[in-house]
């Protein structure tokens, strides 16, 4: 594991099962506050016993942000399982907390998965996010992502359907 990063006013380090409870939370509202951008409906997450959280925590790499003792962002990298697959990682799960935004941290957890991601071995890092958000498109893209597709109607949220953009960064 990378040693723990750092920004002017955050602290990052990779999250543990330990911090299940507090990862739980933060993502529920990211969530919860923009259901739209996210594939996860409230209502699945919020099922989850915090010993499935525990386990996801266990089995993917996932990165928080910290002012102090306040987790204001999230990020998750997990490695696909397969000899013709394990070439690729997905990230997911992007939330930083509205107050957090504007400060460099949503740059330092990119940063921080795509190094991970080095040290796994893989060649690239797919992602999903929601077409219409031009915010974390440019994030991205600032990364090295690039859009390779559109998957239309990829997300219901009730009766309405939103797309999602698919994106990639070759690492070799």
């Amino acid at each position: 594991m990378t040693p723990p990063l750092s920004t002017k006013q955050h602290t990052l380090r990779r999250l543990l099962p330990a911090d299940a409870a507090l990862y739980h939370a933060v993502r529920l509202e990211g969530i919860s506050r923009h259901p739209n951008q996210f594939r996860i409906a409230v209502e699945d997450e919020a099922g989850l016993p915090i010993e499935r959280v525990a386990e996801r925590l266990a089995s993917a790499w996932v990165v928080g942000g910290f002012a102090g003792a306040t987790l204001e962002g999230i990020g998750g990298i997990s490695r696909f399982d397969g000899a013709k697959l394990r070439h690729k990682a997905l990230l997911f799960g992007m939330y930083v907390r509205e107050g957090a935004r504007g400060t460099g941290l949503s740059g330092a957890i990119v940063e921080a998965l795509l190094t991970e991601a080095r040290v796994m071995g893989v060649d690239q890092v797919i992602l999903t996010l929601a077409a219409d958000n031009t915010r974390a498109r440019r994030l991205y893209e600032r990364w090295g992502f690039e859009q390779y597709g559109i998957e239309p109607r990829a997300i219901k949220v009730g009766s309405d359907y939103f797309d999602e953009a698919l994106m990639t960064h070759r690492l070799v």
